[in-house]
C-alpha cells in the first residue's frame, strides 16, 4: 500500500484492514446494543445506491430473536442435509453463529427495485443487479464499522432457503428479499492468516 495517502484516507484504509471473517465468537461485545443499531442505521441511511433507489433494508436481532434465527436455519437444514453431514452443520451453526451476541439481516426491497424499473425502463434489466451492489455496500459498511468497535463477524448466505420462515417469524414485508446474514460477537480466536494475489495482476494504471 502506498505511504503517501492523506491522513483521512489512511485511517479509512486501516479500518478496512481490520475487517476480517471470524467464525469463533461468543455473546460478549464491548459496546451497548444501541451502538450496533446506530451503526446499522447509518449504513442503511448513507450507503450508496444506484439512482438513489435506497432499496436496502436491515433487521437487527439480539437475545432470543438472534437465537431463533439460527434455530430456523437448523430446522430447514436438517431434512435436506445428508444425515451423516448434519452434525457438522449443526456444530458450525451453533458454535460459530448462534453463539454470537446478535445477527444483522440484510434485505433488498423488491418493491423499490420494481419502482425503479418502471421509472427508468432503459435500465430495467440492470436494477436487480444494482440492488445487490447496494446491499453489498451496506454489508461492507456495517462489517467494517463493527470491526472498528472491536466486534467480530462473518457473512452468511442461507437465503433463499430460510427467506419465507424468516419473514413469517419476524413479520416482515413480503417484498423484502433476504440477501445475507451477519452474526457478530467477541472473537475467541484470531482470524486466520490472509494471503493476497499480486496487485500487478489485479490493478492496471494508465496515463501516468
Amino acid at each position: 500500500m502506498s505511504t503517501t495517502s492523506a491522513p483521512g484516507s489512511a485511517a479509512f484504509l486501516k479500518a478496512i484492514q481490520l475487517r476480517r471473517t471470524v467464525y469463533t465468537i461468543n455473546d460478549k461485545i464491548p459496546v451497548p446494543d444501541e451502538k450496533i443499531v446506530e451503526i446499522v442505521e447509518a449504513a442503511i441511511k448513507h450507503g450508496p445506491s444506484s439512482f438513489n433507489s435506497q432499496s436496502s433494508r436491515a433487521v437487527v436481532l439480539f437475545g432470543e430473536d438472534h437465537k431463533k434465527l439460527w434455530e430456523i436455519v437448523l430446522a430447514i437444514l436438517k431434512p435436506i442435509v445428508p444425515e451423516e453431514e448434519y452434525p457438522k452443520s449443526e456444530g458450525k451453526v451453533n458454535g460459530c453463529f448462534k453463539a454470537g451476541h446478535g445477527t444483522v439481516l440484510f434485505f433488498e426491497d423488491q418493491a423499490s427495485v420494481k419502482a425503479m424499473q418502471e421509472m427508468s425502463p432503459l435500465y430495467q434489466d440492470r436494477f436487480p443487479e444494482f440492488s445487490q451492489h447496494a446491499s453489498a455496500m451496506a454489508q461492507f459498511i456495517v462489517w467494517t464499522a463493527l470491526a472498528n468497535e472491536g466486534i467480530s463477524a462473518s457473512l452468511q448466505h442461507y437465503n433463499p432457503l430460510i427467506d419465507e420462515k424468516v419473514r413469517d417469524e419476524f413479520k416482515l414485508p413480503i417484498t423484502w428479499a433476504l440477501a445475507a446474514q451477519m452474526p457478530f460477537g467477541e472473537a475467541t480466536a484470531p482470524a486466520g492468516e490472509k494471503t493476497f494475489n499480486s496487485l500487478e495482476e489485479r490493478v492496471k494504471v494508465f496515463g501516468k
